[in-house]
């Protein structure tokens, strides 16, 4: 019991810092992203996983927002460290939370190594630290971005 609390504390804190543009963790924040068509964010539920969009791609998010739900947009990239130590947290969330479903902004083009911050998708919302998230409430409405949103998705993965 006690390795396990020290892995979620050791994933939480490594959750909290970030990748920036010099590719050097920091405490700013990040960013996650997939391609799918519109309004392909995948159902919460036991097995569910996050819908991955974009794929390095401009993208609509208002085009992926589940209806009825808190939408969490987590922008992302495979070379990001702190994105891959919170994303098993945040599907947890995904799939333990009928209320909340979380999709994923891949920054990566097809064949591009390292964080692509030169992308359509990194340079349409500004990426300059990820990973970053956009929370829309069930309404459909713009909750939460940047620090403040950081801070609503730390308390709902603890």
């Amino acid at each position: 019991m006690k390795t396990k609390s020290l892995l979620v504390c050791a994933v939480f804190v490594t959750a909290l810092v970030g990748c920036n543009r010099s590719g050097v963790i920091d405490a700013t924040g990040g960013t996650i992203a997939t391609a799918a068509t519109p309004g392909a964010a995948a159902k919460a539920g036991k097995d569910a996983t996050p819908a991955r969009i974009a794929h390095g791609e401009r993208v609509a998010l208002t085009d992926h927002l589940a209806p009825g739900k808190t939408t969490i947009f987590d922008f992302t990239s495979e070379y990001c460290p702190p994105c891959r130590a919170i994303a098993p947290l945040l599907h947890k969330l995904h799939a333990n939370r009928a209320d909340v479903v979380v999709v994923e902004i891949d920054l990566n083009r097809p064949g591009v190594k390292g964080i692509d911050w030169a992308s359509p998708v990194a340079q349409q919302y500004g990426m300059q630290s990820i990973p970053a998230f956009k929370v829309y409430g069930p309404d459909g409405t713009l909750k939460a971005e940047g620090d403040a949103a950081r801070d609503l998705v730390d308390s709902m993965i603890r």
